[in-house]
């Protein structure tokens, strides 16, 4: 008998109607991650008193409070015409898709044998209609379990939304249900004067003028994986999803050794000695045996442009990491790497990209198309997701990120990890082809810092 059992399924619409007219324009960033979608599961414990569901009932009412901050995210898809076609969402309520369901057991039981599998069961997940205007962009999962907990699966086409912004969601929704009541937060923000623009174009350099020497690194680096379709490619290839749990004590540990020899100054974050790891044990299983394999690093560039902590959209930017050269024993030349290419990624170089993109927004429904032979490794470590507290006493007890579809050489994630286990500690979710992740979960290096196994093979 199955471990779900799915009860219905409902549309949910915000309390305040939106302004007729209505609309919110999407960036060539956004436009580049068409083909993608985010998923997001956060377990939580109940109160032993509560009736199976309760739980529930509260969650679809404060929701509908909570979505009368996010347009948005209730409205539908449209194609507008002006020189070329390009999508924007018409803010019309239509509303968000909300599935209902029961699981066996208890959440900790769930969490003692859960896989990628099974966990993918608590995200609901439509692919785009023909008729695109009643296709829902937004999808939520409420899963109760018989003998205690909720599990919150939240879905979302990445065209509309990065992890950023999906988990900017959660939390005022948890901030809503919380207190009852919608907490002040700063409005999404967009560039309403604009179809395509990422940042006001006035403080976007102008790739054309003679005193002004581009900043190309990142834009060939997007240039490069360029597709020869624009259609992705499919693959019958079997992922497997593992997590691992990395207290502060092993992370530090693992920054110490990412330290280039004879180094006092120069210590890596948790990030670049985590992603050098995981990097070289990967390169490693893949049967690499000269140099490492080519490495695409996936980082947020908010806080980088000063953008505003309400910024609703796409702005996680990837750059490649050579291997080449790198031996594939030594931890620190490629942490050290990671690092090289992360201090380059300065604030005019992202400022010169995003002027070539909207120079050539042909390409962006493409873009990202070409990645798929590179291993990519996303930061997503200021993330606060164990923040997202819907009722007093009973935060997040784990939270999982799902980025879809995997690229071929398969993702690397470095999530935060509960609060509890201490401030440098992360959790990496590794998704890989079935073999592959077998032998990584067997890697010497890896088991030397004997982190804790939240998903994957041998839990028990």
């Amino acid at each position: 008998m199955a471990d779900i059992s799915y009860i219905c399924r409902r549309t949910v619409v915000s309390t305040k109607p939106v302004q007729p007219g209505k609309r919110h324009p999407l960036s060539t960033l956004d436009r580049a991650m068409e083909h993608s979608r985010i998923q997001i599961v956060c377990y939580y414990r109940t109160p032993p008193e509560r009736e199976i569901g309760e739980a529930t009932k509260r969650l679809r009412e404060s929701i509908s409070e909570m979505l009368s901050g996010f347009p948005m995210v209730t409205g539908r898809l449209e194609r507008k015409e002006e020189g070329e076609e390009y999508w924007v969402v018409k803010c019309n309520d239509a509303g968000v898709r909300m599935v209902e369901a029961r699981g066996k057991g208890s959440v900790e039981d769930w969490l003692k044998s859960v896989d990628r599998e099974k966990e993918l069961q608590l995200v609901h997940w439509e692919d785009m209609f023909q008729k695109i205007y009643f296709w829902s962009t937004f999808y939520v999962q409420l899963t109760e379990f018989e003998e205690g907990g909720v599990a919150i699966g939240f879905s979302c086409t990445h065209l509309l939304a990065d992890p950023i912004c999906a988990t900017m969601i959660i939390k005022a929704w948890a901030n809503t249900s919380l207190l009852g009541e919608q907490i002040p937060i700063n409005p999404p923000l967009s560039n309403s004067n604009s179809n395509s623009s990422l940042i006001p174009p006035t403080t976007t350099p102008d790739l054309n003028t003679i005193t002004h020497n581009p900043y190309t690194h990142l834009i060939n680096h997007y240039k490069s994986s360029l597709p020869k379709s624009s259609t992705p490619q499919t693959y019958n290839t079997k992922y497997t999803t593992i997590a691992l749990l990395f207290t502060t004590p092993m992370v530090e540990s693992c920054m110490e050794m990412a330290k280039p020899n004879n180094s006092t100054s120069i210590l890596p974050s948790p990030f670049q000695a985590l992603a050098g790891v995981f990097w070289t044990c990967i390169s490693n299983v893949k049967g690499l045996r000269k140099g490492l394999m080519e490495m695409s690093i996936c980082l947020d560039m908010r806080k980088l442009l000063g953008l505003d902590e309400g910024f609703f959209g796409n702005f996680m930017l990837h750059h490649v990491v050579h291997g080449e050269g790198l031996s594939e024993h030594v931890i620190s030349e490629a942490a050290m790497a990671v690092r090289g290419v992360m201090e380059k990624m300065g604030k005019e170089e992202i400022m010169d990209f995003v002027q070539w993109l909207e120079c050539n927004s042909s390409l962006s429904s493409v873009l990202m198309c070409g990645c798929d032979d590179q291993l990519i490794c996303t930061n997503l470590e200021d993330l606060e997701p164990y923040s997202a507290v819907f009722e007093d006493g009973y935060p997040p007890v784990r939270v999982s990120y799902h980025v879809e579809p995997v690229a071929i050489e398969g993702q690397v994630l470095v999530l935060p990890a509960p609060p509890e286990e201490g401030p440098l500690s992360r959790v990496v979710m590794v998704t890989l082809p079935e073999d592959e992740a077998v032998n990584l979960c067997e890697d010497g290096l890896i088991l030397s810092f004997s982190p804790i196994v939240l998903m994957g093979f041998n839990k028990n």
